[in-house]
């Protein structure tokens, strides 16, 4: 499961420098198209941190019922 866990963390990390990047480039060009892909990296971070967490909360609900 470490495994996965780096693997959405490096995922996550380059969506995450993806929007910081779109987003300096529509603030200095002003062009609505960088702005919207800035919105879109950022729903993609969004939704990965969402998944690391589910995966871990779920992983621990699983293991509690098995070593019960």
């Amino acid at each position: 499961m470490t495994i996965v866990y780096w693997i959405l963390t490096v995922l996550a990390g380059i969506f995450a420098s993806g929007t910081a990047l779109s987003f300096v480039i529509f603030i200095v060009t002003g062009d609505d198209l960088w702005g919207k892909r800035a919105r879109n990296l950022r729903r993609l971070t969004s939704a990965v941190l969402l998944l690391m967490f589910n995966l871990w909360v779920w992983g621990r609900v699983i293991s509690i019922i098995i070593h019960w």
